[in-house]
C-alpha cells in the first residue's frame, strides 16, 4: 500500500494504517516508512508542541526536532509497551518540556547575570582565566579517576548518555556504570573540595 492509499484509508474512515509496523521498518532504516509515519504523525506532533509552546515557531522546531528523534529512536520502539501513536506523541512531548525548560533557564540565567553585571563591571579577560584555571582543575581530577569511572561521567555528564546507553556503549553492565558515575562524582567533589 502506497503512501497516499495509506492516507486516504487513514482519513476516510478506513482500516487505520498500522503505525506500529511502520516503525518497526523505520528501524530498519526504511525511508519510506519514515515518510508515512511524518505524513501520519506531524500533525498531530505540531498539535502537541502548539499547545505546549504557544508559539508556532518554536513549535515547529521542537516538532521537527521530535520527528528526528522518532527516526533515530525508532528501534526502541517496542509494541508490547504502548501503541506506536503514543510513542511519537511521548517524544513530542518530552521535546516540547525539554525546550520549554531551556528557555525558563535561559530567562532565569539572564536574570542572574543581568543582576550580577550591575552589582559589578564585567572584566572578560579575568573570567576567561578564572573558566580556563576552573577547567584545568575539573580535568586533572578527571585524571585521577579510574579509566571507568571517568569514561562513564564523560558519556553521561558530557555526552548526555543515560546509564543504559552508556553501559552499552562501554559494554558494562548498567549497575556498574551507575555504581562508577556515583563513586567518580564522589571522587570528583573531593577532588574540587566542593561541599
Amino acid at each position: 500500500m502506497g503512501k497516499r492509499a495509506s492516507l486516504s484509508a487513514h482519513e476516510g474512515g478506513g482500516a487505520e494504517p498500522d503505525l506500529a509496523g511502520l516503525l518497526l521498518r523505520v528501524a530498519t532504516g526504511d525511508e519510506a516508512a519514515f515518510a508515512e509515519v511524518y505524513d501520519l504523525m506531524a500533525g498531530a506532533v505540531l498539535g502537541l508542541a502548539v499547545r505546549m509552546m504557544r508559539d508556532r515557531a518554536q513549535a515547529e522546531e521542537v516538532a521537527q526536532e521530535a520527528l528526528v528523534d522518532v527516526w533515530r529512536r525508532a528501534a526502541h520502539y517496542s509494541p508490547e509497551r504502548g501503541s506506536a501513536r503514543a510513542w511519537v506523541l511521548t517524544i513530542a512531548h518530552r521535546r516540547a518540556v525539554d525546550r520549554i525548560r531551556s528557555e525558563y533557564a535561559a530567562e532565569h540565567r539572564e536574570d542572574r547575570a543581568g543582576r550580577l553585571e550591575e552589582r559589578r563591571p564585567f572584566d572578560a579577560v579575568s573570567e576567561s582565566a578564572l573558566a580556563n584555571l576552573e577547567h584545568e582543575r575539573v580535568r586533572g581530577c578527571l585524571s585521577a579517576l579510574t579509566e571507568l569511572q571517568r569514561e562513564s561521567i564523560v558519556l553521561a555528564y558530557y555526552n548526555g548518555y543515560t546509564y543504559v546507553e552508556a553501559a552499552r556503549v562501554l559494554r558494562t553492565p548498567a549497575g556498574t556504570v551507575k555504581t562508577r558515575i556515583r563513586d567518580g562524582l564522589i571522587r570528583l567533589r573531593d577532588c574540587l573540595g566542593v561541599a
